[in-house]
């Protein structure tokens, strides 16, 4: 078996799974966020009343944080009273940040966990060593009443990099000429496995990018098998209780795919599919009117750094306005404490507060009709981050900041050192 199928077997109480068959698990972690106030209507539908493992649940007010409207305000208050009547084990109000990095911040995400959200970038969670996947209210309703969830076996294939990376070069770039390669839908209902020498370049942060990204492949899961890299990771947030999962030497995958990064410049999801994808080279010079670095995909730590490295004695010109969100308050306390936030502020970045913000095209950074926009988040589909009329480039957190700080669309490496 693979390692994503060990994890089904244990978590339904078989010894062995098979890809297609439909098992029944006990799942470690539900979690919900504030989007989804009908996961709450299908729980009481169902008749539900008491939740089957308090402990598990996991409330995320991240997608409108702050709330921005009265509905949204309410449908929070709607949620802390549910789960507190309930004795949920932890409401993550809107201080707190975006679910996914707020997972890994607490130490939830760990290797052999089946970690389930109300949210489609739950494959995040595969950089760990984890199994992570998205469902609907309905399917969480089923989690919060019972505990468990029916899942079909994915079909696993196999991506390995290999090659040498280029300057400014990052898994941003590199899975967005994977999913450019292979196109959107590639991957429908299958785990994205990443293995090959060149992961050992990155870090939990780019890996948890490289996963993220899957589900713009139509990816059930992801994973990466734990390493060094996630050991260090794991002992440096003392998290302990997981379970490491090993994929069988004779597991036969239905499909392995290598891709040589060597040559590869950094790359452009162009508007307005995932999988239009073109060399940074072949936009430079485009005009901007808005640089934003955040979301689950790229708001972390290292993504504020190498802004901050970017830009740190310079100045945004005032054609251009750049927003800084940061993936959660831990993101956020760490950027402070080493300085970044102050640069980016003194370049003339405005900071928001740790949550979804513009990406999902609801509040703090909305784009008007005709605008163009640069971001390090997911998705750039008309309307995603406000206008239909206005247009999204993807890029790389360094290219997002090389590009605020030209006032156009720009290329990183000549701001980075070697």
């Amino acid at each position: 078996m693979h390692a994503l199928e060990k994890i089904l077997a244990t978590k339904a109480g078989k010894a062995k799974v098979a890809t297609g068959e439909i098992v029944n698990c006990e799942v470690d972690w539900a979690g919900i966020n504030d989007l989804y106030l009908q996961t709450v209507r299908s729980f009481k539908e169902i008749g539900g009343k008491t939740l089957a493992r308090p402990e598990r649940v996991i409330m995320f007010m991240d997608h409108y944080a702050p709330a921005s409207t009265i509905m949204q305000a309410d449908n929070q208050k709607q949620f802390r009273t549910f789960l507190r009547e309930r004795n949920a084990g932890y409401i993550m109000d809107v201080n707190q940040g975006v679910c996914h990095q707020v997972l890994a911040d607490h130490g939830f995400s760990k290797p052999g966990q089946l970690i389930v959200v109300t949210d489609s970038h739950t494959t995040t969670h595969g950089a760990f060593g984890a199994f992570g996947t998205g469902v609907g209210a309905t399917d969480m309703a089923t989690i919060l009443a019972t505990g468990q969830l029916w899942f079909r076996v994915p079909e696993i294939l196999r991506i390995t990099f290999t090659g040498t990376l280029g300057k400014a070069v990052h898994s941003k770039d590199v899975i967005l000429h994977v999913i450019g390669k292979l196109g959107a839908d590639y991957a429908v209902y299958r785990g994205v496995e990443f293995a090959g020498p060149v992961l050992a370049r990155w870090g939990v942060a780019e890996r948890m990018a490289l996963c993220n990204m899957t589900t713009e492949m139509g990816a059930k899961c992801s994973y990466i098998h734990p390493d060094d890299v996630t050991m260090e990771f794991l002992k440096r947030k003392r998290i302990t209780g997981y379970e490491i999962m090993t994929t069988d030497p004779d597991y036969k995958y239905a499909e392995e795919l290598t891709f040589d990064v060597t040559g590869l410049g950094p790359q452009l999801a162009v508007p307005s599919s995932v999988d239009n994808v073109e060399p940074l080279k072949n936009h430079l010079g485009q005009h901007i009117d808005q640089a934003y670095i955040g979301s689950c995909t790229g708001g972390r730590l290292e993504d504020i750094g190498v802004a901050a490295r970017i830009l740190k004695g310079r100045k945004i010109p005032s054609t251009v306005r750049m927003l800084i969100v940061p993936a959660s308050k831990g993101v956020l306390l760490e950027a402070m404490e080493r300085g970044y936030i102050r640069d980016l502020v003194e370049a003339g970045a405005t900071m928001v507060t740790p949550s979804c913000a513009a990406c999902l095209g609801t509040h703090q950074g909305l784009l008007a009709p005709g605008e163009v926009c640069i971001s390090s988040t997911n998705r750039n589909f008309p309307g995603r981050m406000g206008s239909t009329e206005a247009r999204i480039f993807l890029g790389s957190p360094a290219t997002v900041a090389a590009s605020a700080l030209a006032g156009h669309i720009a290329d990183p490496a000549p701001l980075l050192p070697d």
